[in-house]
């Protein structure tokens, strides 16, 4: 675990402590300290709470703590910078003013941790990490993940099993929900009970979904949360964290009522320490009617003035993102159409000062039983889309329907062959681009060529999509340049080279494909070599 726990008892009437000694913590693991307040206090999640971080290069920060039940108070905090930090708490609660202590932060141990997800400084429509090692976002879908294993207190067994066999497979990024109940869709009688987590009896407030009490919230909710999280995070797993979904029957308060406003700052205080988070403030915010633009708007600077560790936020709705692009840190789209390279090449145009990422591309790869098709559900166009939004210079989601929403299979590795999703095809798309960074890469599409991401050094690699046999096309600054030709097999993850070329006397390509390639769709890849 990356986590290091203090805890203190402080009484109502006892006078401020001393500083602590200095505690040893590892650059961007969770630091918890944790505070009892004897005595009832009543309408706790209402009290202020937080501490200011002073760095000893006089960096100063102001981080919100948060009520974690039974008259405990936790501070949690994940330090981004090495050397020695002083704290000092400050509350609305006098039992929890003027409480000191000093941490001395080192370097990390752990080969894996990178840090948070930034934007590169490279290239600002690519995300890297924060030690500046590539980040090539695969991310998957499991709106009900914080449902699997609510009912275990000791282990979270089914969670650990579905994020191990995305992880294998080279996802690196989960989109989920705080929270979900049911959904409309679906073929349920085929859905085997031990699969099917719609209507949890789990809620984050008091009382159930369909009998509400908004007057605090489900402590217990959020502990198992964490449990999740805390997963996620030692698996080095990027948590797309949707704090409001409006299409699964979430009893939510109104907006901006102080229920929510409750529910929504406690999300970001307990939350905004995990290095591996990225904030979305809802799926498909402004669909359903739910709310409008200047409630996006406020949540963001809400959430702005209380997230001392400044993650990267989106919102998943375009209408918003592309009216109001300064909000947000990336841009997040839902787009289904078929010509999706053309548009997501035109979005990226437009927003060329930020990553864009089709959240939803339509794509639903259906396997075992009918959950919810979209526009695409075959396995093989599925994948060609996620193809299309990279050469296109942006990123994508893979959905499987059988774990995108309330029914998961943890375990699909388990399922006869034929049920079973393609998660290997994403382990090659993973692979090519450990090969060649898709951070140093910018899409072209040059003269009668098909769809090219190159370095304009030393790589040119060209999608050449189904039915096209032969690579076509003239790249003006390969003349007089030597080049090795590979072709690259989304299907099998098989490289090969076919043949070398001088460009002497011409510009044209006029590269076939090879007949060992099995994809209906293929890459070719032209490495410069002089």
């Amino acid at each position: 675990m990356k986590f290091v726990i203090l805890s203190y008892l402080f009484f109502f009437l006892l006078f401020p402590l001393q500083a602590q000694e200095s505690t040893k913590v590892e650059k961007w693991s969770i630091y918890e300290d944790e505070y009892i307040a004897e005595g009832s206090v009543k309408d706790p999640f209402h009290f202020e709470f937080g501490a200011v971080f002073t760095h000893e290069s006089d960096l100063k920060l102001e981080i919100p703590g948060f009520y974690n039940g039974n008259n405990y108070w936790l501070l949690r905090f994940s330090p981004s910078m090495e050397g020695r930090w002083f704290y000092k708490t400050f509350s609305s609660l006098e039992a929890l003013s003027d409480k000191t202590a000093t941490i001395i932060v080192v370097e990390t141990s752990d080969l894996e941790e990178h840090g948070p997800l930034i934007i590169s400084p490279e290239n600002v429509q690519r995300f890297s990490y924060a030690d500046s090692s590539n980040y090539f976002l695969m991310a998957f879908e499991l709106d009900w993940l914080f449902a699997l294993d609510w009912d275990n207190p000791d282990d979270i067994p089914k969670t650990k099993e579905i994020i191990s066999e995305i992880k294998e497979h080279g996802f690196n990024q989960v989109i989920m929900n705080v929270y979900a109940y049911d959904a409309s869709w679906g073929d349920r009688e085929k859905i085997k009970p031990e699969y099917n987590f719609s209507k949890p009896t789990v809620y984050p407030f008091l009382g159930t979904n369909e009998n509400p009490d908004f007057s605090e919230l489900n402590i217990d909710f959020f502990k198992h949360l964490d449990r999740v999280m805390e997963h996620l995070d030692d698996q080095e797993i990027v948590a797309h964290l949707m704090i409001y979904v409006w299409n699964k029957k979430v009893s939510w308060p109104e907006p901006s009522s102080e229920a929510d406003n409750m529910y929504f700052d406690y999300v970001v205080k307990r939350y905004q320490a995990y290095p591996n988070l990225v904030w979305d403030i809802s799926k498909e915010a402004l669909a359903y009617g739910r709310d409008e633009l200047g409630y996006i708007s406020e949540r963001i600077d809400r959430l702005r003035n209380l997230d001392g560790h400044v993650r990267l936020l989106t919102v998943h709705d375009y209408l918003y993102c592309s009216k109001y692009p300064e909000k947000v840190d990336f841009i997040s789209i839902q787009d289904w159409k078929p010509n999706l390279y053309d548009a997501m090449m035109e979005v990226a145009r437009l927003h060329s000062d930020k990553p864009v990422f089709n959240i939803e591309h339509g794509g639903y790869e259906a396997t075992q039983h009918y959950i919810f098709h979209g526009a695409y559900s075959d396995p093989l166009v599925c994948l060609d889309r996620n193809y299309q939004c990279v050469f296109a210079g942006t990123y994508s989601t893979y959905y499987w329907q059988n774990t995108s929403w309330y029914e998961v299979i943890y375990n699909p590795s388990s399922l006869p062959i034929e049920n079973q999703p393609k998660l290997d095809w994403y382990k090659r798309l993973k692979g090519l681009f450990l090969i060649y960074d898709f951070e140093k890469l910018e899409p072209v599409q040059y003269q009668f060529t098909p769809y090219c991401l190159t370095d304009h050094k030393s790589v040119y690699m060209f999608y050449i999509p189904e039915g096209m046999e032969l690579l076509t096309g003239e790249v003006a600054e390969l003349k007089g340049k030597s080049v090795n030709v590979k072709w690259f097999d989304p299907l099998s993850g098989n490289l090969h080279l076919t043949e070398n070329r001088t460009f002497d006397n011409g510009i044209w390509l006029g590269f076939t494909k090879p007949d060992e390639i099995q994809s209906p769709f293929a890459v070719a890849i032209l490495e410069v070599i002089n």
